[in-house]
């Protein structure tokens, strides 16, 4: 038997985001439930392989919690979002993933207080340079930086001055 190498619990987290942000995208593709979609990546994909190609092991609390909170959340979620997006921007503009980017990084940044804002949006903004090339984590990175200093200002901090605002 091979035992599997030991992953750190950042690089399990980081796995729980990314695997959010697909079972998200999903959801906005194909419908179906919050909960069968966690179930089916909990036994199918989560630490499993694909092509070939050991996963690295996700944190399945953290995901389970990710989907479930970005859907049961979906209306505050977006009306944060949209408040923070650019005048003439709505989120039905963006790509639908990058609506799931930005729907789970949301919901991190909104409802788990004990997690860093910062730390959030770098996760997301590495999420979605791993599905796109051009500016989307940029835009990703502002609109996510924006509705943390909106909903948690007193955790971000003010790059010009090294400060927390």
């Amino acid at each position: 038997m091979t035992r599997r190498p030991t992953v750190s619990r950042g690089k399990r987290r980081s796995a729980a985001r990314l695997a959010a942000v697909q079972a998200l995208y999903q959801l906005d593709i194909a419908g179906g439930g919050a909960e069968a979609v966690v179930g089916e990546f909990n036994r199918y994909r989560l630490g499993g392989e694909q092509d070939d190609v050991r996963l690295v092991e996700a944190e399945p609390a953290l995901f389970g919690e990710l989907v479930l909170g970005a859907t049961g959340n979906r209306n505050e979620i977006d009306a944060a979002l949209t408040r923070a997006l650019d005048d003439g921007w709505n989120l039905s503009r963006l790509d639908l993933l990058a609506r799931a980017i930005l729907r789970a990084g949301a919901f991190e940044i909104l409802k788990r207080p004990d997690i860093d804002p910062p730390l959030t949006i770098s996760e997301y903004v590495d999420v979605a340079k791993s599905f796109f090339e051009r500016r989307e984590p940029s835009l990703i990175n502002g609109i996510l930086d924006r509705l943390a200093r909106d909903a948690r200002p007193g955790d971000m901090r003010d790059d010009r001055r090294g400060q927390q605002r």
